[in-house]
């Protein structure tokens, strides 16, 4: 039976083939090839690689496909801290700390630009599509973030507001990996349709189980301090649904308290007696859910299916 490593390997030596002329100037080259060399979970490739598998018979087809999708991803990481003026990225020092923002930003640009002429690689019949559905979710991912940026003003952020962002955010790109690595199999439109839902719904499952683990994660295990998102009073799953629940006025004055151990316990509270958790987990059962139907609707080989939820059912359980 295929397993993930089989996959996560193939992009890794795809990775380490990208031809990037650093010798000829590092000032640009260099932090690309460090953004791309920190590592991940590598999650969007590795779709694109076994859709393309379940459609054809192999992954070779969508190496580009896959390849491009992880460029782009690292680029929007480095966009990403550059954004949040952030010192640290997967335990490594980020991009614009190591150089500086300039670098992190023209290194970013790039990036995007190449793996645009990496997903160019793709075979004629299935180009166009791909460049469409690649340049699309581009987009959404701008709009995602930019949303996310402005609800960082707003104090009346809806649940149903936050889900259309992080679905742009982050769903879109996963939904776009799966589909760009059924096309590259040839796979037909509406196949291709249905690995998207799969990776969006993906998606969504996954950023909520991140809100989550923000709060009752473990430390050790999750790689940072738990309760951030409570102390820079983030909008997430926990704390809109919290707020438009029965607790919304006490939710109100723990957010007005200034940041603390003590803060932290107390919405923590305030999220277990208003049983957001479990609103938490449900959710996150219902996408992943979602993601499984879509599957069904496919013709895939057993242990490929198999793999396939057996991917959305530890996503959606992960602990990092």
């Amino acid at each position: 039976m295929d397993t993930i490593n089989k996959y996560s390997d193939i992009i890794e030596q795809a990775v380490k083939s990208l031809q990037l002329p650093a010798d000829r100037l590092p000032g640009l080259y260099e932090p690309i090839a460090y953004g791309l060399d920190t590592g991940g979970k590598r999650l969007r490739p590795v779709l694109a690689l076994i859709a393309c598998q379940a459609s054809c018979g192999t992954p070779d087809p969508a190496i580009p496909a896959a390849l491009a999708v992880e460029m782009f991803h690292n680029f929007t990481l480095l966009h990403d801290d550059v954004m949040d003026n952030s010192d640290t990225r997967r335990g490594k020092p980020s991009v614009q700390k190591k150089w500086d923002v300039s670098t992190a930003i023209l290194s970013g640009d790039t990036l995007a630009t190449l793996a645009t002429q990496v997903l160019c690689r793709l075979p004629d019949p299935c180009l166009r599509k791909a460049l469409e559905c690649f340049n699309k979710s581009a987009i959404e991912v701008y709009e995602g973030q930019q949303l996310d940026m402005e609800f960082e003003k707003r104090s009346d952020v809806s649940l149903s507001e936050y889900l259309e962002m992080i679905r742009l955010k982050t769903s879109v790109l996963l939904g776009c990996a799966a589909k760009l690595g059924a096309l590259a199999g040839a796979a037909t439109d509406m196949e291709a349709d249905l690995w998207y839902a799969y990776g969006e719904a993906l998606g969504l499952a996954f950023q909520i189980q991140d809100d989550w683990l923000d709060v009752y994660g473990d430390p050790a295990t999750f790689g940072k301090p738990i309760g951030g998102d409570i102390l820079n009073d983030k909008k997430t799953f926990l704390m809109l649904s919290a707020l438009a629940g029965p607790n919304a006025e006490m939710m109100k004055q723990a957010m007005a308290m200034p940041a603390s151990e003590e803060k932290i316990k107390t919405v923590r509270r305030i999220y277990d007696d208003s049983g957001i958790p479990q609103a938490c987990h449900n959710a996150i059962e219902k996408y992943t859910d979602q993601a499984v139907k879509a599957l069904d609707n496919l013709n895939i080989a057993p242990g490929l299916y198999e793999l396939l939820v057996s991917l959305a059912r530890n996503l959606a359980n992960r602990t990092k």
